[in-house]
């Protein structure tokens, strides 16, 4: 009995290396990158970006774990992504100073983050709509509403983390904007809620403590962390309407298609052993040939 478990479990595993291939090589390619920055950064003395670097191994990871963990099979495409996203965000993000010098990298990460945590969230829903022993059955509609309520969910707690983050450590993770025009209450002479228009801002002087005044120089109103923020959540709306979408086809046209499959991890059952009858099988009855 355990000599025929353990054949099954390395055939799968066998199956499942040939399958991922081209998954296995953009990780080592990725990995193999990841280590020499950090040898790099371990020259340089920067063992902010020496932590950084160890965090995204240790995501890198994330993946094939949760297939061994939670018996699920994550589509070549999704995982690709999925590493690369990763990759993006930490080695060329933060490290590599991508966030500054491409204005829309951030933007896009967000988006792809909205898309892809749309197509996680409807595949627990997918998961659990073909589980028998779940009393789960929802419409394709409500499939698609639920993977778009997760995706948003994830990306206001994300943004949470980062306010944290500025609050508690003066991290600086809510970038900032610069506005040439403002409106707000706080300016209103009868210190009612009229709001006050100020357009044409060219710079702005902060005044501290020791009365030292400072120019920034920005050549605006420095706006903290709310413009970034919206921006934010508002492209990861658009990821999360996007594949919900694309969700709500494929179960309406009852999985046909191969794009949305390409993004939607799939639950595997582990092989009945020959001492264990199948689901619906009962002892001592045969089967009765019907298809």
């Amino acid at each position: 009995m355990a000599d025929w478990n353990r054949k099954q479990r390395k055939g799968m595993e066998w199956r499942h290396v040939e399958n991922k291939k081209l998954v296995y090589t953009v990780y080592f390619v990725l990995r193999l990158s990841v280590v020499l920055m950090l040898v790099a950064q371990f020259f340089n003395q920067n063992y902010e970006n020496m932590l950084l670097c160890v965090l995204t191994l240790v995501l890198f990871t994330l993946p094939s774990l949760f297939e061994r963990r939670l018996h699920i099979d994550l589509p070549d495409t999704l995982e690709i992504i999925i590493l690369l996203f990763i990759y993006s965000a930490e080695i060329l993000g933060e490290i590599s100073d991508y966030y500054i010098q491409f204005p829309y990298w951030d933007t896009m990460l967000h988006t792809m983050n909205g898309f892809l945590c749309a197509a996680i969230g409807f595949a627990l829903v997918d998961i659990l709509n073909r589980e028998e022993s779940v009393s789960l059955h929802l419409s394709p509609f409500f499939m698609a509403v639920t993977a778009f309520c997760f995706s948003m969910t994830i990306g206001v707690l994300w943004e949470f983390f980062e306010f944290s983050m500025d609050q508690f450590l003066l991290f600086d993770m809510q970038k900032d904007t610069v506005l040439h025009t403002i409106s707000t209450v706080n300016l209103d002479p009868d210190n009612g809620t009229t709001a006050v228009v100020v357009q044409g801002i060219q710079d702005v002087i902060l005044v501290l403590a020791d009365g030292t005044q400072m120019p920034l120089g920005l050549g605006g109103y420095l706006d903290v962390g709310i413009v970034d923020t919206m921006k934010d959540l508002f492209v990861n709306f658009i990821g999360a309407v996007v594949f919900s979408t694309i969700g709500y086809f494929y179960v309406k046209g009852r999985g046909k298609g191969n794009f949305a499959t390409r993004f939607i991890p799939r639950f595997q059952r582990r092989p009945a052993s020959p001492d264990r009858p199948q689901p619906g099988h009962r002892p001592g009855k045969r089967p009765s040939g019907k298809a």
